[in-house]
């Protein structure tokens, strides 16, 4: 049988190019106007959600199928670059709208900030705010309206982890509170309604060595194959896993029978299908059998090889639903509607412009593209962006392009492209966005939309497209991408970490750049604690010079506290400019454009080195070599083929970054190379590894055995040390390591730590969370011949880009560590 291809572009925004739809592609989206289903999944982080179910739930059962993540996962560990916190929340973002666009779900978020790893629910409620993340929980039942509740997790310590617990709690509390009037309603006013879904259930699971199925749970077979797509559920929820590449997430294609399991926890519970007692067709709606009819009758006379013969049925049938009472699936059946008309009709339109980005108060090129791939009746009647109206009415002929460019103003106050959870500065454990109808979403809408309407078969249709950039690359090929709105005006410095060594002046480099030229000139204002001085307080720029500047102000510590940081912010003297434009770009993902505020740590730093040459092989996420350079250390990049017994030799230490072991196979087996370099007098510093397994295979790295735990860790980054050997070298040479260097840490302490070792390890440190027990595998150190081993899972990889003190100098002291006789 012959699938012809139409485009059919999706509501949702950002996507890098319009996706595509075969004749099949249609006639699924055909049989899921018959259905009035929804279902709304919730859990704690991106990779939580379960990639086998979401697509049998929404390209099987046809439901509407949403995920609620609570958090973006900032908090995690970043595989593939170095962007951490906020930035890695912004990239796994985007990898969740990846996966929904393969497997057909939708996308919302809370208001939560992934703080870290956290071992109890109580503790996650409490830093998020437990009312505050209800709120939302509650806000997007409310909106969304689903008939079923599924959980992903326990609320209890089967969980695994604190926010999975606490996700769990809030689903519960949500279920119930999303009904009840009393309960927030502060909604209201925004045009939402009590919502009670039937039933909330558990899906319970099998993995990380933690059985929580039974034969008494409801079981649902989601393993089948979807001939008109040509894959199984499980090949897709393969694909969309794959698409969590920041957390080393790829995953197979599975094919086979995949069993999932769901416990009743409210509402009336379900005895064979999660919809049991729900009417989820057009009898859920008054006058809805009539739709229905014209729906089956649509399905029944649809010609694969000719879908524009469907288009007046559609048409039709587009304007009957519209004639019904106003209501939630009225709209969302509307929406549907007319996007298998656009895709009958094979119409193609678009707005793109050959300008990555567009600045405040300039002006941008657009081009306006329109094709009607068949003999469907049609024609265009205006097309309007930003102010600019076509105003004229062509008949579009088949396979007749129309296309036209237009140079568009953007205005003075048109808002710049910051994420909108990032307006306003990140709380404890939570974003703070004031406007409650962006809390849920999953990101922000493009800055400009192009209104195409066209007049199909008599019936106007309003079509929405994103302004986009377009560009052909030589080896991508045709690429889409955001339009970014950029600030007249950018400032920063150019280091996060300014770091004054013993007394000594730093110079902060300030960046200021003009992205428009005008007459304005800007007074810029370093703004700094009185524990530093400073020789430049006041920098003038005019917009009409050079687009670039660069200027020298010279820190000095006032004060001998050594174990302080202190922020260094940048602003224009009328406040209105304070930050830059940073981009982060992974083929895998829509282009990421936001704006940091211009800040940096100026870091006072007493300090002894010992050695001088490093060699350096980079783990995930890996800002430690910016920080051993500003210690004043020679840092060279180690890689599988300079990794030989001569080179080593040229080192004082080797410093292998976070998770290193866990992705390259080759430390493995350099193992004995490194032994070498070690028992000649190296000092070798190993950072996290995450498991002993590299693959399938068992991580060698040593001198002598010893493996980590995935549960062992120290998420209190307060958490008292106690120093087992305070006379051991590491605590004393070239620096004394005393309580006052564990101060104002961030995020955790330590982090799969050492649990069973050989005898010839020595534990320097032990430390607990609360109400836990001791542990003493954050650091550990074997002689080895002359030199020194170190496993070190406390997490100096997060407090060195933070400019914690104590985390330098405890580095300078493994580097550091004295030859053995």
């Amino acid at each position: 049988m012959l699938l012809m291809a139409f485009c059919l572009q999706s509501a949702r925004s950002n996507e890098q190019t319009p996706t595509t739809a075969s004749s099949a592609d249609i006639f699924m989206q055909l049989k899921k106007l018959n259905v009035l289903g929804s279902v709304l999944y919730i859990a704690a982080h991106p990779d939580d959600e379960n990639n086998g179910l979401l697509p049998y739930l929404a390209k099987e059962k046809l439901y509407r199928t949403g995920y609620l993540s609570l958090t973006r996962g900032d908090g995690g560990q970043n595989l593939i670059g170095p962007e951490q916190g906020i930035e890695l929340g912004m990239i796994r973002t985007q990898e969740l709208l990846a996966a929904r666009r393969i497997d057909g779900a939708e996308q919302y978020f809370s208001r939560a900030y992934e703080f870290g790893f956290s071992k109890s629910s109580a503790e996650a409620l409490r830093i998020w705010d437990h009312d505050k993340i209800l709120s939302d929980v509650v806000w997007v039942i409310r909106q969304y309206q689903p008939d079923v509740i599924i959980k992903r997790f326990p609320p209890d310590a089967r969980a695994g982890h604190g926010h999975h617990a606490a996700s769990s709690i809030l689903a519960d509390e949500a279920f119930v509170a999303a009904a009840d009037p009393k309960k927030f309603p502060e909604h209201f006013k925004y045009g939402v309604k009590p919502w009670q879904a039937k039933r909330i259930v558990w899906n319970a699971f099998n993995f990380g060595g933690n059985n929580t199925t039974s034969d008494d749970q409801m079981k649902i077979e989601v393993g089948g194959y979807n001939a008109l797509l040509g894959k199984s559920y499980g090949e897709m929820g393969g694909e969309a896993r794959s698409m969590h590449k920041s957390q080393g997430e790829g995953r197979p294609r599975r094919r086979g029978q995949i069993t999932e399991f769901f416990a009743a926890i409210g509402g009336e519970p379900a005895k064979n299908d999660l919809m049991d007692g729900i009417v989820y067709d057009w009898k859920r709606l008054e006058d809805g059998a009539r739709i229905e009819t014209m729906i089956n009758n649509i399905i029944s006379n649809y010609k694969f090889e000719q879908p524009e013969l469907s288009v007046p049925a559609l048409v039709k049938l587009y304007q009957s639903i519209k004639s019904l009472p106003e209501s939630k699936w009225r709209n969302k059946k509307l929406e549907e509607t007319q996007t298998i008309i656009e895709a009958c009709a094979a119409l193609f339109t678009e707005a793109t412009s050959n300008q990555e980005n567009v600045v405040q108060g300039d002006r941008f090129n657009v081009n306006f593209f329109v094709n009607k791939r068949s003999k469907a009746n049609a024609s265009i009647k205006n097309i309007r962006l930003e102010g600019f109206d076509t105003s004229f009415s062509v008949a579009l002929e088949n396979n007749q392009n129309i296309t036209f460019n237009k140079t568009l103003p953007v205005a003075e106050n048109k808002n710049i492209s910051q994420p909108y959870w990032l307006q306003y500065p990140l709380l404890e454990g939570s974003f703070d966005v004031r406007d409650q109808t962006l809390i849920g979403k999953a990101e922000n809408d493009p800055p400009f939309h192009a209104t195409f309407t066209v007049s199909i078969e008599g019936e106007d249709f309003i079509i929405n497209r994103p302004v986009q950039y377009k560009v052909v690359d030589p080896v991508k090929g045709e690429v889409y991408q955001p339009v970014a709105v950029l600030p007249k005006v950018e400032l920063n410095y150019v280091k996060e970490n300014f770091v004054s060594l013993n007394g000594t002046p730093v110079k902060g480099l300030l960046h200021f750049k003009t992205n428009l030229r005008d007459t304005s000139s800007y007074s810029i204002n370093p703004l700094y604690s009185r524990n530093w001085s400073v020789d430049n307080p006041s920098i003038k720029y005019a917009a009409n010079s050079n687009l670039e500047n660069y200027s020298v102000t010279t820190f000095t510590s006032a004060t001998k506290d050594i174990n302080t940081t202190e922020p260094a912010t940048l602003t224009t003297k009328d406040g209105k400019y304070n930050g830059y434009t940073k981009v982060i770009a992974y083929d895998h993902i829509p282009t990421i454009t936001y704006f940091p505020k211009a800040k940096a740590n100026l870091v006072k730093l007493e300090i002894k080195t010992a050695g001088k040459n490093i060699g350096y092989i980079e783990g995930a996420g890996d800002k430690v070599p910016d920080a051993l350079t500003a210690m004043g250390y020679n840092v060279t990049f180690l890689n599988e083929y300079n990794i030989t017994e001569d080179n080593l030799k040229n080192y004082d230490a080797i410093v292998v970054g976070v998770r290193a072991y866990n992705i390259y196979e080759y430390l493995t087996n350099k193992n004995d190379v490194f032994n070498r370099y070690v028992e000649n007098g190296g000092n070798l510093i190993v950072q996290y590894m995450k498991s002993n397994q590299v693959g399938l295979r068992k991580i060698n790295v040593g001198p002598y055995p010893f493996s980590v735990s995935t549960g062992s860790r120290i998420t209190e980054e307060n958490a008292k040390v106690k120093f087992l050997m305070p006379d051991h070298p590491a605590l004393n040479y070239p620096n004394k390591i005393t309580d006052k260097d564990f101060e104002g840490w961030v995020q955790e302490r330590s982090t799969y730590q050492v649990d069973q070792s050989d005898e010839h390890y020595e534990k320097l440190l032990a430390m607990n969370d609360t109400g836990e027990k001791e542990s003493n595998g954050s650091l550990v150190i074997a002689k080895y011949g002359k030199g020194n081993f170190a496993y070190v899972s406390l997490v100096l990889f997060r407090q060195l880009p933070a400019g914690v003190p104590g985390a330098y100098r405890l580095m300078a002291n493994l580097i550091g560590l004295p030859k053995n006789k």
